[in-house]
């Protein structure tokens, strides 16, 4: 019994990735238009944050390691580790 469950999940994990298949293409292409506008937007917003900073009185320096920290939100690996 229990190795005839263990069969029905194989094939069924089987056919979902058969369907997947053909739209990763797709679906990694969308991803990777999406990804690279968010990384576009998040620089734009780090220089403006930059700026706002060393307008407010802030020294260049002070102000270039929070925008560093403040960027940090914008990675990657940031978001891959939350779903883990």
């Amino acid at each position: 019994m229990q190795k005839n469950v263990n069969e029905e999940e194989r094939v069924t994990s089987i056919k979902i990735f058969g369907i997947i298949l053909p739209s990763l293409p797709t679906l990694l292409f969308r991803f990777g238009r999406v990804f690279l506008r968010f990384k576009r937007e998040a620089k734009k917003a780090g220089k403006v944050f930059r700026k706002e900073l060393i307008k407010q009185g802030l020294d260049k320096q002070t102000a270039l390691e929070l925008t560093e920290i403040y960027m940090k939100g914008s990675e990657m690996k940031n978001f891959i580790q939350t779903f883990r």
